[in-house]
């Protein structure tokens, strides 16, 4: 296998479909993307770590979403992470990648060396979902609960959504002979088609009464989703992460008997939006007594991009609304 082939399918969510069981999900596999998400800061390893989850976790949810749609994860906890947050900007044309941006507020003085999830802790996972101009926005949220980010998805599927979910990932720094050493990661979703789960039983088998997959199904959607679950369970980290196995190999090795169907795969590239209109236009709201006081010693405003490191320097007098109702005169 060539080099190019092996990285073939590295920056791309392919979508499938069971059709014996009516199941669908998504393959994915993130390099570049990682390493330019995480290059803009210097994160400690549990940190990274959890960013890299969140970066997958966003892969694999926004793909369905339609093009020019924005679907952002966000995580708020009490924690020494307090936020971590994600953005996946659907293509603008079909043909043309997904971007995907994000990002973790941590307090220093109280990371330890533990597993990630111990970084977190009361808190809740929000998914939110822009459709453009003129659209409502949509928000759902659930409380953080399980031993990762995944199973918080996965409750965020059930409660918010009545959809059985599941996740397998893989994220780690990649050690391959000869090529420097940065953030690989790899993982599927499976969910059963929304008319496969058409209601949920009397309240929730989970902690503190959330729904769970198995109060959403049927004995029969039951039996399929535990079938498939049980065949994804034997997914192990190379398959998911390692750069020589083609996504189409490893479904069909996981589900060949569940009638796998693939549809064309969607490439996501490390893309930020910001710019300095769009500061100029966060600015607008302030008077020139506010744009004052955020003026540094050097006499400008300066602002900078947490998502992508970009550093935006201002004239401090071409900012704020009393400065565009001057230049409008």
């Amino acid at each position: 296998m060539t080099l190019g082939s092996k990285l073939a399918w590295d920056d791309t969510v392919l979508p499938f479909q069971l059709d014996h069981s009516n199941i669908r999900g998504r393959v994915a596999r993130l390099d570049g993307v990682l390493s330019g998400i995480l290059k803009q800061h210097n994160y400690p390893a549990s940190v990274e770590a959890l960013v890299a989850e969140m970066a997958l976790l966003t892969a694999l949810i926004g793909q369905t979403i339609k093009l020019r749609w924005k679907l952002s994860l966000q995580v708020q906890s009490k924690g020494a992470v307090r936020m971590i947050a994600t953005d996946f900007y659907a293509p603008e044309a079909e043909g043309e990648p997904a971007r995907i941006r994000a990002y973790a507020s941590y307090d220093p003085d109280k990371v330890n060396d533990g597993p990630a999830m111990d970084q977190i802790g009361d808190g809740y996972f929000a998914i939110l979902m822009d459709q453009g101009e003129g659209m409502q926005p949509y928000q759902g949220i659930t409380p953080l609960s399980g031993e990762t980010l995944a199973s918080c998805a996965e409750a965020y599927f059930a409660q918010s959504e009545q959809l059985p979910t599941k996740f397998a990932l893989s994220f780690g720094q990649s050690t391959e002979p000869g090529v420097a050493q940065h953030w690989r990661a790899g993982g599927i979703m499976i969910q059963h088609m929304p008319d496969a789960s058409p209601y949920a039983k009397d309240g929730g088998s989970g902690e503190g009464g959330l729904l769970l997959a198995d109060d959403l199904l049927s004995d029969d959607e039951g039996e399929n989703w535990n079938r498939v679950n049980f065949h994804l369970d034997t997914v192990d980290d190379m398959e998911l992460i390692g750069p020589s196995l083609p996504a189409t190999d490893l479904l069909y090795r996981l589900f060949h008997e569940e009638g796998p169907r693939v549809f064309d795969a969607q490439p996501v590239r490390f893309g930020c939006t910001c710019s300095e209109d769009r500061v100029r236009q966060s600015l607008s709201i302030y008077s020139a007594r506010d744009i004052e006081k955020m003026t540094t010693d050097e006499g400008r405003v300066t602002a900078d991009c947490q998502f992508c490191g970009a550093h935006y320097d201002l004239d401090p007098a071409t900012v704020g609304f009393e400065a565009e109702e001057v230049s409008g005169e």
